[in-house]
Order: structure tokens, then sequence, then C-alpha cells
């Protein structure tokens, strides 16, 4: 009887161990899983607020899109003396909607509340779409009641938020954003797949954040 009794008390004291350890185990990944909510908070507010394109340090769109039309082998008319139009690249079909508005919208409000993000564009153009794996739809006015869809997916990749898109065309485009200058400018490298280009638009915007929206 004293042996059993031994034994059992030897079993219980590994319990409540295995137990003190487990708990401390939980205790350890709530305490990361709230710094890192902590941490993600910070750095979305960050990028919260609203920005206007700065031209002079942005690339040029129609340069980046006719440089994509000569890699895939087309060719862009000369126009000898004449000045190329202002967004001369810009208003293709409806289902191309959003690669005007991430590479020609001189204006952005951005409102992360993890693991939502909210993107508004001119004309008030809406993408909505979260960082936790989780689809939505960006819309924009008749073309979401007429149900069509582009869908986007944001992470974080350290400070940077890499954004990639399946707009309505079939295309693809992925857009990184980062902060420079100490939160005063955004940096956005974009790379621009339309499903009807032989070639990736490759370009770089930089924005100016905006004192007031």
């Amino acid at each position: 009887m004293r042996g059993k009794g031994s034994i059992s008390r030897h079993a219980l004291l590994i319990a409540v161990c295995c137990c003190c350890l487990f708990g401390a185990e939980v205790s350890l990944a709530q305490a990361k899983s709230q710094e890192l909510t902590r941490v993600n908070a910070a750095r979305a507010e960050a990028f919260n607020g609203s920005w206007v394109i700065n031209e002079s340090l942005s690339d040029n769109t129609d340069d980046a899109v006719e440089a994509a039309i000569k890699e895939a082998g087309g060719k862009v008319k000369r126009r000898f003396l004449r000045k190329r139009p202002e967004d001369f690249y810009r208003g293709g079909p409806a289902e191309q909607e959003l690669y005007d508005r991430i590479s020609y919208d001189d204006v952005l409000f951005i409102a992360i509340a993890e693991p939502e993000l909210r993107f508004e564009y001119a004309d008030n153009f809406v993408r909505l779409f979260h960082s936790d794996g989780r689809r939505r739809r960006t819309t924009a006015n008749s073309f979401y009641e007429e149900g069509a869809e582009d869908f986007s997916f944001a992470n974080w990749n350290g400070n940077a938020l890499v954004v990639e898109s399946r707009p309505r065309d079939g295309g693809f485009t992925l857009e990184t954003y980062t902060l420079i200058e100490d939160g005063a400018r955004l940096r956005i490298e974009m790379q621009i797949e339309p499903d009807s280009f032989g070639a990736a638009v490759e370009l770089v915007r930089i924005f100016d954040r905006a004192s007031v929206r």
C-alpha cells in the first residue's frame, strides 16, 4: 500500500508540473499574440490617412505602358512633334478599371483596421480586402450592382504591405507599399499584368501625405 501511495503522489506531481508548463506556454503564446496585435495596429496606423501623388518623383504611367507594349513586341505610334496627351492609355474596358485606378489616380485614402483594409480612390472607387486570407470584392458603383468582381489579398512583409489582386479581366497586379522619409511619403511599387498584355507594366508611384482628407 505504501508503494502504491508513493507512485500516486509521484504521478500527481508530474501532472501538476505538466499543467504548470502548459499554462506557461499558453501565457507565452497569448503574450506573443497580444504583442503581434499591437505591432500590427501601430504599423497599420502609420499608413492610414490621405495621400496625394508627387508627379515629379513618380514614374510616368504612360511611359511604363509603352515600355510594356514594346517589350511584348507591339508598336507605339510615332508622334514626331506632337505631344502625347496626358493619361493617354487610360480608359480601357470596364473590367480593367482597377489598373487605371492604381496607376493613374492622383489621390488615395487608406484606412486599415486589421484585418480589414479600405483603399479609396477618385470617384468613390473603393477596394475592400483583408490581411487574414479572406477574399473581398473591389467595387465601384454600377460595377458592384452588376456583380463584377475584383479580388484583392494583403499581407505584411516586415514593414511593407504587399497587395495582390485578380482584376475582372483575368489579369494580375502586385503592389508593394512602403513608407519613406519618416512616413511623410508613400512609395508604391507596381507590377501590372492585364490579361490582354504580353508583358508587365512596372512602375513606382510616390505619394505625399496630405494634412487633411
